[in-house]
């Protein structure tokens, strides 16, 4: 099972975390199904950029980014090269290394 390290977030995840989830799982159900609470404002269906994260490890290891996704990740806030959705990223067999960015678009959180 890969590991997704998570670098340290002030709000969702302070001391920064590594967890496991099989191949096959997005970044995003990953962490939700271990606490972390990243925003989904869409509910992982691709219609927002709440969830985005920066993949410092790994990044081509994941699936590739269609383009719905590629057009989505324009509007994110602290956009880069390595910038994924993380509703739409899937683990493959290969440990990757995550950031959380500090801001998203969303003006208001979801309570899920």
């Amino acid at each position: 099972m890969p590991i997704i390290k998570i670098l340290p977030h002030p709000e969702y995840c302070p001391e920064g975390a590594e967890i496991s989830a099989p191949a096959g799982t997005s970044i995003c159900e990953a962490l939700l199904d271990n606490k972390i609470n990243i925003e989904h404002a869409c509910d992982l269906s691709c219609a927002c950029t709440t969830c985005h994260v920066v993949v410092r490890e790994g990044f081509k290891s994941l699936n590739e980014m269609d383009e719905c996704e590629e057009d989505l990740l324009d509007r994110a806030w602290g956009l880069e090269p390595n910038s994924r959705l993380s509703c739409q990223a899937v683990l493959a067999q290969t440990d990757v290394t995550v950031e959380i960015p500090k801001y998203s678009i969303n003006h208001a959180k979801e309570v899920h």
